[in-house]
Parts: C-alpha cells; structure tokens; sequence
C-alpha cells in the first residue's frame, strides 16, 4: 500500500475514535447552554400572554412592579383588577363580597401569572382549549402564603379547587349546585391548603423566606429590582445539571458498549 493511503487510514481512523468523546462533548455543551436559556425571560403560551417579554411602562397598579419586563399587556393589568374581568368572566364576589384585602393578594397572584417573565423552569405543557402551558409548582416564599390566608381566611368561598368545576351556564362562574358558601378557612383550614390547592398545585410553599434567592415573591418593590430573577436562574441551572446528568445517565451506557468497537477500529 503506497505512504500516502496509508496515512490517510491512519487520519481517518483517529478521527474514527475520537468521534465518541467529541460527541460527549457536544452533547454536554448543548445541555449546559441551550435549555437553561429556554427557562428565563420566557412567557408562558396561554390565553392573554404576550409571545416575549418587554417593558409596559403603563402597567396597572398591582401589576406596575412587572413595567421594566413583562409578559400582560397595559389592557391585560388593567382587566385583571375589575371584580368580574373580560379575561376570564372569572368573579371573586361569587360568595359575597371578597374582603379588599383578600382581594388586592388574589389580584397580585394574577399579576404574577399574567406578567412575569420568570416561571420558566415551571412552565408545563398542557393540552386545554385556552393555554397550552401552565406552572406547576413554583416555590412560592412561605411569608407570602401566610399573609395571604390570613387577609383571606374570614372572606367565603364555596370550593377547594378554582381551576374547575364551576357552572359557567351563566357565562360567569357561579357556585355549582349543592356548593355551600363559607369561609376560606372552612375550605382551606391552612396556609398550604389555599396556596396549593387554589389552582390546582401552581404554587408549592416553600420553606425559604423573602429575599432569601430561592423563592418567587408574588409581589415586589421595583426600586429594588426584581428579586424572582435570581430565584430563576437558580433553579434553572439545578434543573439544567439534573437534566444533564440524567441525558448523561442515558447516553453513558450506550456508549459503554459502542466504545469497545471504535477504539479496535
């Protein structure tokens, strides 16, 4: 066999075994860089998001805090604060009159879900005629939970669970039949209860406190800046590593086996 050919073998069958571990390589590049950006600054595909987020600088009241980055539009902060909004014909005085107080928390868990850009690592898909994505438990700071049920532990309610099983022949939600009104205490007797169970496990308490960087503030002091950014880049980079250790995990064995082949090329 004439030089030349054979070091162009030789070229070939290096390169031949080194494709393993430069596939390792790309493979651990993509995990670390591409899904921790598809988890911050990300609106969610529902209803009444916008496709990116952006400033709004005329967000309305509970909703101002979101103005430097938002995914609601002005119209959608401004809707979310009447008793009974165009958004989802939903009406918090469907046992009476919800206590202000009560009210103005509901209206901040609304804002957040309406406009923050920073759910990302709890968004989910799902398959329902009005959103295609929700959060699913997103670690809410124990102190807002708490404040939360206290402001509305004396205000009636006649369900456990608001995402479903009202009578909407009306077109506005109304307390199905046999529902018996009474106090948000009576059907959420703890903190948890109503933080978790309201819609259906969006929120899970967590043991953190405000400020602590490892929990999402319902609400905030925008002179501040935004606390819930940090909180974010928190857990997407635990759930990027987690993710990448489990493709690893996968991939690892496979390679186990292949490797054999490559190196006695």
């Amino acid at each position: 066999m004439l030089p030349a050919v054979k070091e162009v073998q030789g070229q070939k069958g290096m390169a031949w075994k080194l494709a393993p571990f430069l596939l390792l390589a790309w493979i651990a590049t993509r995990c670390s860089a591409r899904d921790r950006t598809d988890l911050l600054n990300v609106c969610m595909d529902a209803k009444h998001h916008k496709t990116k987020p952006g400033p709004e600088d005329k967000l309305h009241d509970q909703c101002s805090p979101w103005r430097r980055n938002a995914c609601c539009s002005v119209y959608t902060s401004q809707e979310l604060h009447k008793d009974t909004s165009r958004l989802y014909n939903f009406n918090w005085d469907h046992c009476g009159k919800m206590e202000p107080e009560c009210k103005r928390h509901f209206i901040q868990d609304t804002c957040l879900y309406e406009c923050s850009p920073n759910l990302g690592p709890w968004i989910q898909q799902v398959d329902q005629s009005w959103r295609k994505e929700r959060f699913l438990d997103v670690p809410l700071c124990k102190e807002d939970c708490q404040a939360w049920w206290e402001a509305c532990r004396t205000s009636s309610t006649c369900k456990s669970d608001w995402h479903k099983g009202w009578d909407w022949t009306s077109g506005v939600n109304k307390c199905p039949a046999k529902a018996v009104c009474r106090t948000f205490e009576f059907y959420f007797p703890t903190p948890t209860a109503l933080c978790e169970g309201l819609w259906s496990h969006s929120y899970k308490v967590s043991n953190y406190s405000r400020g602590s960087g490892r929990c999402i503030q319902m609400w905030f002091d925008p002179a501040q800046g935004n606390p819930n950014e940090e909180v974010a880049r928190f857990y997407a980079k635990v759930m990027t590593a987690g993710a990448m250790s489990h493709g690893m995990g996968l991939f690892l064995p496979s390679l186990v086996l292949v490797m054999p082949l490559w190196l006695f090329v």
